[in-house]
């Protein structure tokens, strides 16, 4: 009775923020202009708002005049001075968290700068929206009367200082929660910020299984390896049979297709909720607003301001209400966190502007363009996705690189898939995925045509692990750490293959 009681107020509660959602959606340049507004006075007097001109800038051509477009290599001494205790520097208030990234714009670590106010503003405010948007969707949902059981990452005291702290952002953020978000998740905050990622997998494991969980959120890699995990300590056939009030799944940080069908044989409820979010360390930025949909709407009013650049012009930089459905931007961000006109790299697709959704196309430094095929991550999810469908099998991680021919006038498409279970014909499988990768890239299917830039794409199975053994060998084992999907080079693909071959040898 006290759970259903608290599932009931709850809910109307957070069902309040519904309004000021549909008042972002109606007037979003509005919305826009006072956040980016209300940024620049906030930093008037930093240093770098005195260097830039904050005081000055009274439009948004006078901030694209004023503010230089900036990539984290740019300000990565104004970050470490801040990390060394100095304040001031990008943003007024105190900063002491650090959220520490897996580096993929390069092979260092990056050190995100966590305020005061994009902690309240903008990822706790989401948290809460996620919910909100669930419910409004849902509104006989019982998610409060049991658990959400968060899968992150850990953190550490920093070795620059005994003041300043970083870690993953997932473990930020617990390590800040409310009381009441605390009272609602498992496992307990000792064995959420473990270090020690297998160990810390387990506990997770044990110390859930007689919980009541009614939602999850994490990484779905990650995820799928705990999931499994349970299944192998109870013997149950499917989740639903440990937690049967489960109900919703809240998923970010890679994209959900070639993971889907995975998910749905795991929970085959067929009113069970996959619900897409867009976050990073850098900044709370979309929900799925639609149950059933692929797409998901942009948050505006939580500290950040958008600027969006078009792949295929460069140079050319414009503002949320200029944008068009079906183009792909690289996304630039200025925030409460103290990041100015920053490229955060990755690249999404309007799929409305009334209001704002998009779709996550991929990293600017994840796709392959050797030979001119402009293949993203996300034509090469959208065409696994639907190969795997066709051929009933079951991808659970993927990467692929360039691979010349001998005599360097043409190449091809060299991919490691580790599938949770395989196609019984591989290479009516390699002719699918080339044929969708065709139907939804012009260039590659241009580059294909009579195989003269690009012949067929070569497919090795990966065996059983050969991704995992990857993350643990680069210390990269939990959290929203990933194996890059695609690459312009063989770095990584070679590495793959061979950790493959030794566990098959």
């Amino acid at each position: 009775m006290l759970s259903e009681l608290m599932n009931s107020f709850l809910s109307w509660f957070i069902r309040q923020r519904i309004h000021q959602i549909e008042l972002f959606k109606n007037y979003p340049e509005d919305v826009q202009q006072n956040v980016i507004g209300s940024n620049l006075e906030r930093a008037t007097q930093t240093e770098y708002g005195k260097k830039f001109g904050f005081g000055d800038i009274n439009s948004y051509a006078d901030f694209k005049r004023n503010v230089p477009i900036v990539s984290y290599e740019e300000i990565e001494p104004l970050i470490t001075r801040t990390r060394n205790g100095e304040q001031n520097i990008l943003w007024p208030s105190e900063i002491r968290w650090f959220a520490k990234s897996s580096g993929t714009t390069n092979a260092k670590s990056k050190f995100i700068p966590v305020t005061g106010e994009s902690l309240e503003d903008c990822h706790f405010k989401a948290g809460k929206d996620m919910l909100a948007l669930y419910f409004d969707n849902r509104p006989e949902s019982k998610i409060f009367s049991g658990r959400s059981l968060r899968l992150g990452g850990s953190t550490q005291i920093s070795s620059i200082n005994n003041q300043s702290y970083f870690g993953d952002l997932s473990a930020i953020l617990i390590e800040n929660f409310p009381v009441w978000v605390e009272l609602r998740s498992t496992p307990s905050r000792e064995i959420s910020l473990m270090d020690e990622w297998e160990s810390k997998l387990e506990a997770i494991a044990r110390s859930t299984i007689k919980e009541d969980v009614t939602s999850l959120a994490g990484v779905p890699s990650w995820m799928l390896i705990l999931l499994n995990r349970i299944i192998e300590i109870t013997g149950a056939k499917h989740i639903h049979e440990v937690w049967p009030n489960l109900e919703l799944y809240l998923h970010g940080g890679v994209s959900f297709a070639p993971f889907r069908s995975q998910f749905e044989a795991l929970l085959p409820k067929s009113n069970f909720e996959f619900m897409e979010i867009y976050n990073a360390s850098e900044g709370f930025f979309g929900i799925q607003d639609e149950l059933g949909s692929r797409e998901m709407l942009l948050m505006l009013d939580y500290g950040i301001f958008y600027e969006f650049a078009p792949i295929d012009q460069p140079g050319k930089i414009i503002p949320l209400w200029e944008v068009e459905t079906g183009v792909v931007y690289e996304m630039i961000i200025s925030t409460n966190g103290g990041l100015w006109r920053y490229k955060i790299g990755d690249t999404l697709r309007f799929t409305s502007t009334v209001p704002y959704r998009f779709q996550i196309a991929g990293r600017t430094k994840h796709y392959i363009n050797v030979f001119g095929e402009e293949l993203m991550v996300g034509n090469a999810d959208h065409a696994l996705e639907i190969a795997a469908k066709k051929h009933h099998c079951s991808v659970k991680e993927y990467s692929a690189a360039p691979q010349f021919t001998e005599d360097q006038s043409s190449g091809l498409h060299e991919w490691i898939i580790e599938f949770d279970q395989a196609p019984e014909d591989v290479a009516a499988f390699t002719q699918t995925l080339d044929e969708e990768l065709q139907k939804c890239n012009s260039d590659y299917e241009a580059k294909r045509h009579k195989n003269m830039a690009l012949k067929m794409p070569v497919i090795h199975i990966a065996s059983s692990e050969t991704f995992y053994n990857w993350l643990k060998k680069h210390n990269k084992l939990g959290g929203q750490h990933k194996v890059p999907r695609l690459a312009n080079n063989r770095n990584i693909l070679d590495e793959l293959l061979e950790i493959h071959r030794s566990l098959s040898a």
